[in-house]
Formats: C-alpha cells, structure tokens, sequence
C-alpha cells in the first residue's frame, strides 16, 4: 500500500518552488548529445584531445542534465507520513552527483593533457575550429536558458553546461593558435586550464550540496541575527536550542525555544505571529516555536537534548 500522502498548503507548510526548468533541461540535453556526436567524430578526424576531452565532458554533462531533471520531477511529490518533508532533498542530492562527476571528468582531462604534453600529436586545426564553434554555440544558447535560478541543483547544471562553454571557448583558441604557429602542444595546455576551471567549480557545488545535506545553517545567514531580531519581540525574554537548515536551495527551516513572559495562550499567540513575520527578512518560511515560561528557564529545560550533546 503506498503512503497517506498529506495534502499541500497548511500542513506541509512548504511554499512550492516556482521556477520550471524542465524545458530548457530536456533542450540542453538533447544538444549535449548532438555537440557530442560531432566533436567525437571531428576529436577522432582532427586529432585534437581538446575536442575529445570536451566531447567527453558532454556525456557527463548529458547524465547530470537528467539527473536534475529527475530530481525536479522528485521534489515535486507530496509529502507523505512518511516523508512529511517530501523529496525536496532529491535536488541537492543531485547536485552532490553532478559536483562528483566534475571532479572526475577534470582529472581525467588534467591526466590526459599531462600525456600529451610529454607526447604531442599532430591536430588538424581548420576541423577543429569549426566542430568547437559550433559547440559554443550550443553551449551558450543552454546555458542561456538556466542562468539565474537560485535552485542549487539548476545551478548545478548550469556549472555544467558553463564548463562546456568555457571548453569550446579554449578549443577555438587552441585551434587559432594552432593554425598560426603550428604549435600543437596548445592543444594540451588550454585542455588542462579547462581541467582547472571545471575543478573548481565542481568543488564549490559539492561544498554547498554537502553543507546542506549536513544541515549547515545557510552561509548567507547569521544565526545570533536571528536571535537579536527575535529578541526585539515584545514580549520575549530568550531564545536558545535554535537550529536552522536547508531543506533545498530554496527552503529554509527553523526551530527554536523561546522563553515568554506571556501566561496565556493568546499572548504567546500574538509572539509567535510577530516572530515568523521577522523571520520572512531572513527567508524562512517554515518554523516551528515551542513556548516556555521563566520558570522552565530557571530550572533548565530537560527536553534540549541536542544542547547537551545527547542523541
């Protein structure tokens, strides 16, 4: 029997992501295969490592363009009892993979350009050239498409198909290069800056991928801030055992215990309205608040376990 899903709205209290980057996803992907193709065939015609090293670069890059998509299509489950968060985590889980795959497909390029540094091959420049515009273009035009989205696993993609671009780029110019000066070792060269550059960008989304999946608080964000601004509430005298998260690049969550000075229900009410409006500066949406009085503050609170660092 599958799970009693939840409904949406209240009760999950998630806003839904409003970005839609199927389209331009399954265009990217399509034109990663296709620019593949070519630049096999005119890599293996040219004898230009630049083109096969990229065109290798395009199958991961193809396979990480599905994985974003199947992510997306992931987090837009409901929520269930058993999965009351959803799968919102499905996209960052694909980042973490695509940041994996960059890191791989950098030290292959690296290892390869260091072998024909040692040992340079002839490259037929003018097939070079045109099979690296023509890989530009399309790179430019997907990455186009998934620029601007704040979603980590869209920018993930989006990393991916810049690196291409910026792969293309560095084929022209070692082909121009070549075709000038006969110089064939540029070939090499520009392959190994394009290592470089896709390193570092694939480390970057692993650290943001992995902060998230480890809880991190959100490195733009910081937590006594939080704690002044909920301070400045009429009403409330401390706040402690606060944790704040990611559940995906765009969704925060909180909770905290705040001490009141408010006997009745209402009051605490009327605190608990005023903070998670205070809260929305910071974009988090999603909180949960457990009142206590002074006199739970005086004898210390038994339940923060996490404070006293019990499990």
């Amino acid at each position: 029997m599958e799970p009693e899903q939840l409904e949406s709205g209240h009760e999950s209290g998630l806003p839904v992501a409003r970005e839609d980057y199927s389209r331009p996803l399954w265009i990217g992907v399509a034109t990663t295969l296709f620019v593949f193709f070519i630049e096999v065939i005119g890599g293996y015609v040219s004898g230009s490592l630049s083109l096969l090293s990229d065109a290798g670069h395009m199958v991961i890059d193809a396979s990480s363009l599905l994985l974003s998509l199947s992510a997306i299509q992931a987090a837009r489950s409901l929520p269930t009892r058993q999965r009351s968060y959803g799968l919102h985590r499905a996209g960052i889980f694909a980042a973490f993979l695509n940041g994996l795959l960059l890191v791989g497909v950098s030290i292959w390029i690296l290892y390869v350009a260091y072998q024909r540094v040692l040992s340079p091959h002839e490259v037929e420049s003018t097939v070079m050239l045109i099979i690296a515009v023509a890989g530009l273009v399309a790179n430019v035009a997907v990455a186009y498409c998934l620029h601007g989205s704040r979603d980590l696993n869209i920018r993930g993609a989006f990393l991916h198909v810049v690196g291409d671009a910026l792969s293309s780029i560095a084929v022209v110019l070692a082909a121009l290069w070549i075709m000038a000066t006969g110089q064939v070792i540029a070939d090499p060269i520009l392959s190994a800056v394009i290592g470089v550059v896709i390193l570092v960008s694939a480390l970057g989304v692993l650290r943001e991928s992995t902060e998230v999946l480890f809880q991190f608080a959100p490195r733009d964000l910081d937590p006594d801030e939080v704690i002044r601004e909920m301070m400045a509430v009429p009403g409330v005298l401390g706040v402690h055992d606060l944790h704040i998260w990611s559940l995906s690049s765009s969704i925060r969550v909180m909770d905290a215990h705040v001490y009141s000075c408010e006997q009745d229900v209402r009051g605490n009410e009327r605190i608990k309205h005023e903070i998670k409006q205070r809260l929305e500066r910071f974009r988090i949406y999603h909180s949960t608040l457990e009142f206590e009085c002074e006199e739970c503050r005086n004898g210390g609170d038994q339940g923060c376990m996490l404070t006293r660092g019990e499990l």
